[in-house]
């Protein structure tokens, strides 16, 4: 990555006279806005990991959207079953990975490269436990959501998605693990290749499954379970053997084993802090199951929800930045160049969230038709266009900064602040908003705008004021 204190290429002195004091004068004005060498190099490594991430969430995503034209009840079991899956699995196995982004961040940034491959395998075991225990809570899906008061047949539907993606998780445990070690070295421009493969396969595959051979509804999940096993597969077989990480890998260790516990110690609270905000997401959409009109609630809930976490791709990409720059130049022990980074990250994330909130007010007709073809369900979209503009644009901020927060160590921090500003402030209003009076699904995102501007609030805080230090943990 380029050294922020470097000074950028605009503020050269070239020969020329009058013409070349403007374009200095210029150039210092944009110095003072914008670090532009550390811009730069965050532009150059938040792209590919923003397509990355993007590719391995379309991943089950498509398959969501070839069963949802089965169908409304298809419809609002797939996108059920998806955001029950996101909040039981794929969430928890990214927060877990979490701790990667701390201890090979820091650990890259000290030149301890041999404990990184060791730190993995230990994530990788935390992770492998985790899954079987998930797997194991997937086949009670139907009960559970029984007890959630679910439409009966709605659930019935969910769980049959679920049990057939359930072998895709173990996979997808792994991968996520393997992303953050690549990440935390900027290895990222081969992610993006070891990415679009899996997503385009999984088109191919979804297609054949679902309306070729026959399969139906069950067709999708399947296709999603071999797809993200091709995509670990493929993308641990490059780390094994190529010479880019002939430092950092040097082969499977039981040392391993002995650095589970240290890797708990950050895997736990990065997990509760994940989790702690994509569960809000998805209790809108248990909440709008509970409303008058189930199937249009849910359905409409959900694309949202869909909608909000599609445009968190490309925060989670600059995310990905602010935690390997923070976390490298702590490890060096850098804190200015760290604190340098994160601002420069914040001013990219809002951007980003300003192009995805002009793409969504104009071409949000066309975006709802991907999950569903009934009019009802557009209109309604296209009068919650505005509060979803407010929600992605308030996201890009804490995106950024929980980022910064695995990269420093402070994941116990944000899971106290995620549980207040979401639990005790957002969700109250948003039941109270979508329930007692009546608004429904504007409702529900209105609680979900609330929480959004405290915790936005909360980490802004935090990030200034906090003390700035490199932990001993990344160096073992």
């Amino acid at each position: 990555m380029a050294n922020p204190t470097t000074s950028s290429p605009l503020l050269n002195v070239h020969e020329g006279g009058g013409d070349d004091k403007g374009r200095i004068r210029t150039s210092t004005w944009v110095q003072k806005l914008v670090d532009v060498e550390e811009t730069k190099a965050q532009i150059i490594y938040s792209l590919p990991m923003i397509l990355t991430n993007l590719f391995y969430y379309c991943i089950p995503m498509t398959s969501v959207m070839f069963a949802s034209h089965l169908g409304q009840l298809e419809l609002a079991g797939a996108t059920l079953a998806n955001s029950w899956a996101t909040v039981t699995g794929f969430a928890l196995l990214i927060g877990l990975s979490g701790a990667l982004e701390t201890l090979c961040g820091q650990g890259y940034g000290a030149k301890s490269y041999k404990m990184m491959g060791i730190h993995l395998q230990s994530s990788c075991i935390v992770s492998l436990v985790f899954t079987i225990l998930i797997t194991i809570l997937w086949f009670f899906t139907e009960s559970v959501f029984g007890l959630l008061r679910q439409d009966r047949s709605i659930s019935k539907q969910a769980a049959l998605y679920l049990k057939y993606q359930a072998p895709g998780l173990f996979a997808y445990g792994f991968l996520q693990n393997i992303l953050r070690f690549c990440q935390t070295q900027s290895i990222v421009t081969p992610l993006v290749v070891f990415s679009f493969a899996p997503l385009v396969i999984n088109i191919g595959t979804t297609y054949a499954l679902v309306d070729l051979a026959g399969f139906g509804f069950i067709g999708a999940p399947i296709a999603t379970s071999i797809s993200l096993w091709i995509a670990f597969l493929s993308l641990g077989t490059y780390v094994m053997f190529s010479d880019k990480f002939k430092e950092t890998w040097t082969g499977f260790s039981l040392e391993s084993f002995r650095y589970v516990v240290l890797n708990l110690t950050l895997s736990i609270p990065s997990a509760a802090m994940v989790c702690l905000e994509y569960w809000v997401f998805e209790i809108l959409v248990f909440l709008a199951g509970v409303m008058p009109n189930p199937e249009t609630n849910t359905s409409l809930v959900a694309i949202c929800v869909n909608t909000e976490s599609s445009s968190y791709m490309l925060t989670y990409g600059v995310s990905a930045v602010a935690s390997t720059r923070v976390s490298n130049e702590l490890g060096a022990g850098n804190v200015k160049g760290a604190k340098n980074a994160t601002y420069v990250s914040i001013k990219l994330s809002l951007f980003l969230a300003l192009g995805v909130v002009i793409a969504l007010l104009v071409c949000h007709d066309g975006w709802v038709e991907l999950f569903s073809n009934s009019l009802e369900i557009k209109e309604e979209f296209a009068s919650l266009r505005f509060f979803l503009a407010a929600s992605i644009t308030f996201d890009s901020i804490p995106g950024v900064l929980s980022g910064v927060a695995r990269g420093c160590g402070w994941q116990r921090l944000v899971t106290v602040i995620n549980l207040g500003t979401f639990y005790l402030i957002g969700m109250p209003i948003a039941a109270f908003c979508g329930f007692k009076l009546k608004f429904y699904a504007k409702g529900l995102w209105f609680g979900l705008i609330c929480r959004m501007f405290c915790q936005s609030s909360s980490l802004l805080l935090m990030t200034n004021f906090r003390k700035w230090t490199k932990l001993n943990v990344a160096t073992v």
